[in-house]
């Protein structure tokens, strides 16, 4: 096993490694010794794979433990859904020395982590990601969220969790297109901070050494967090790289696309566009996009401008008339580049 401390204002580790959801209970008890009762929210897919083992766990170190279980899918990340979840909470007894656990991927974090900072004012609350995508990325870093009709994860706040277990046996059971959809987020970290870990994963394909990389990558993550953990306009927005267009792409999608998916086309548009401006030189820019090819990724979207540019000037990134995007420079390092509307969408249109 591996662990990585994040050193923020509540502090906590992420523990990377196999077997590790039998020690959900005994990690709760040990970092809550008051808590009697535990919440565990995971999805319908989720659920009938390791909701009972997790439980188990937690009622054999003596807790009572309660699941709460969201419809498949980032159409469940609404206020709606949120609002369930907190009344379950309440029903179920839930008070402010007891835990929530989030079990699954992205879309239950995220709700998860905004429930437990809202309820009672604040509760703990434990990551188990059950994806590559949410191991890697969403469940570090404290940001919680919903969306809502204007756009993607517009309601939330920031609340790091106690603990974040990674078991890396859950990812054994993920269908390989959601495993390929949550290497997006392993390139997008590649590309940001480290040309020989885009070497490996040109080396190694999608049989790369899972807990290793994970590793890796959380390491990354922590890095920029312990620095900007509020995302202040610190080095944190580099963790952006592919979400300004992605987010629209997967917004305009109806959420046909994925998440990394969309993550994925958002790189490549970008890469491109900045070899088109001379930012990125144009070899590099192929080989971004040829690796998210290797890993099964679309690079390109058929969704015209005009759409997109909506969807991109409503996205929380944005400051005033200006919106942050992230832009290659070379394969290990980009920077940020605040864009105007008229600006952003030539830069894109070159990019498409």
């Amino acid at each position: 096993m591996n662990a990585i401390h994040v050193p923020t204002g509540s502090p906590y580790d992420v523990c990377i490694g196999p077997g590790l959801l039998s020690e959900l209970g005994p990690s709760v008890r040990a970092l809550y010794p008051k808590a009697v009762r535990v919440l565990l929210v995971t999805d319908s897919t989720v659920e009938p794979l390791f909701a009972a083992p997790a439980a188990d766990s937690l009622r054999a170190a003596g807790l009572a433990a309660d699941t709460y279980v969201l419809p498949s899918g980032e159409a469940s990340k609404t206020a709606e859904r949120l609002v369930e979840l907190l009344n379950f909470a309440a029903a179920h007894g839930l008070t402010r020395s007891d835990v929530f656990v989030a079990l699954g991927g992205g879309m239950t974090g995220d709700i998860t982590g905004l429930a437990a900072a809202v309820y009672m004012r604040g509760l703990p609350y434990i990551q188990v990601p059950t994806t590559l995508l949410a191991a890697v990325d969403s469940s570090v870093g404290g940001k919680t969220a919903v969306d809502l009709p204007a756009g993607k994860n517009l309601m939330g706040a920031f609340w790091q969790p106690g603990l974040v277990l990674c078991d890396t046996d859950l990812l054994s059971t993920l269908p390989e297109g959601v495993f390929l959809s949550g290497c997006a987020e392993v390139i997008k970290y590649a590309v940001l901070f480290d040309s020989a870990l885009f070497d490996r994963l040109d080396r190694d394909g999608p049989a790369f050494d899972r807990e290793a990389v994970i590793t890796q990558c959380v390491g990354f993550k922590r890095d920029v967090v312990a620095e900007d953990e509020r995302d202040t306009g610190g080095r944190r927005a580099l963790l952006n790289l592919g979400h300004t267009l992605g987010h629209a792409v997967e917004a305009c999608s109806g959420f046909a696309l994925s998440h990394g998916q969309s993550v994925a086309v958002g790189m490549a548009v970008v890469s491109r566009a900045a070899a088109q401006a001379g930012i990125c030189g144009q070899e590099d820019a192929r080989r971004v996009c040829g690796l998210l090819e290797r890993f099964g990724l679309p690079t390109a979207t058929d969704i015209p401008m005009d759409r997109l540019m909506e969807k991109m000037l409503s996205d929380k990134k944005r400051s005033g008339n200006k919106v942050s995007v992230i832009v290659p420079e070379r394969i290990g390092q980009c920077s940020v580049r605040p864009m105007g509307p008229d600006e952003l969408r030539q830069f894109m249109k070159a990019g498409l």
